[in-house]
């Protein structure tokens, strides 16, 4: 039997964890899977385009655990009533090959996203950052506003989406999280006074949502939206101007806001800094970049976690995933029996 965690079993999960506990111990897990970094097998997602959207697998294996992700990205879903991202996951035995455990990762993927964000965040923003200016307002933006409160220490976020629905939907549900919100008439309006920006907008396509006369000193970028060919969301200059933190630099220069650099454009990867090989930021001045684009070993973390947390608990159900005959070289006899 395969455990499984699905959307009300996760709901339920969070709940009684609560949501800060679960975003910390999540990061927790992230942050030490990058401390082991060249123990992971390693492989830039596979995505297969259509006009409509993207549909991905994400896999990375350790000694011990294979883990990969399905994905899809499809921006005009929600013209339909339909989620823009969608996801599910399997964690199994590499001894064996058996899966261990199947999960929703929809939720799952928010929440590793946000608490990818602000982790990188804490090593690579001012240390005294308490005001993060988000644009984009969609599925991703609470999560990404109780990330950085939780993990990071902010106390204020400007927001700003170019639907008024999305900024009504954000305070909504942000109306107990003890942030002062303010909503901005554009863009250049939330950024003033940032410490922290966080752009996450959904269109695919290559935009301008930050220029580079919008970004003073000491600002960190988390530029999460930018995340497969085609679609950026800053302007070159910024990258010119600051220096850029990327998970695997194989993948982030074909999907992030790097591919609009040459291929020799320099980058630091997130593992090194958090284990020291690398610094981070080195200055109050410097502007740094976490150029986002979300990778495998995030979402291995998250089902390991995951396992992890739901053992013991009713917070899974149990299902005959694998195919189990009393002789494993007689699988016709299962069909035999009544």
């Amino acid at each position: 039997m395969v455990q499984y965690v699905g959307v009300g079993n996760l709901i339920s999960l969070v709940h009684a964890v609560g949501v800060e506990t679960f975003l910390s111990e999540l990061a927790g897990f992230i942050e030490n899977d990058f401390r082991r970094w060249p123990e992971f097998d390693k492989t830039p997602r596979v995505a297969s385009h259509s006009a409509e959207g993207v549909i991905e697998l994400m896999p990375t294996a350790d000694a011990a655990l294979y883990g990969f992700k399905y994905v899809n990205g499809h921006p005009g879903n929600t013209r339909q009533g339909l989620q823009t991202v969608t996801a599910f996951g399997v964690l199994s035995d590499v001894a064996s090959g058996y899966p261990l455990l199947l999960s929703e990762m929809t939720l799952l993927t928010a929440l590793r996203t946000a608490a990818t964000s602000a982790l990188a965040a804490r090593y690579l923003a001012r240390p005294d950052s308490r005001v993060m200016a988000m644009i984009g307002l969609g599925a991703q933006s609470e999560f990404q506003a109780t990330a950085f409160r939780v993990l990071l220490g902010i106390t204020h976020v400007r927001v700003y989406d170019v639907d008024p629905a999305a900024a009504e939907k954000f305070c909504q549900n942000m109306a107990e999280s003890g942030l002062e919100i303010l909503v901005a008439r554009s863009s250049q309006e939330a950024v003033l006074g940032a410490d922290v920006i966080t752009t996450v907008t959904a269109d695919k396509l290559k935009a301008t949502i930050l220029s580079d006369n919008m970004i003073g000193a000491g600002v960190h970028i988390n530029a999460v939206g930018g995340d497969c060919p085609g679609k950026t969301e800053l302007q070159a200059d910024i990258l010119r101007r600051g220096r850029v933190f990327v998970e695997y630099p194989e993948q982030t220069r074909i999907e992030g806001e790097i591919q609009q650099m040459p291929e020799d454009f320099p980058v630091t990867e997130l593992w090194q800094v958090i284990t020291g090989e690398a610094e981070g930021r080195r200055s109050g001045q410097e502007i740094t970049i976490f150029d986002s684009v979300g990778f495998a070993t995030e979402d291995f973390s998250a089902l390991r976690y995951l396992r992890d947390k739901v053992q013991g608990t009713g917070f899974y159900t149990e299902i005959d995933l694998v195919a189990e005959p009393e002789d494993p070289r007689n699988l016709f006899g299962l069909l035999q029996q009544n």
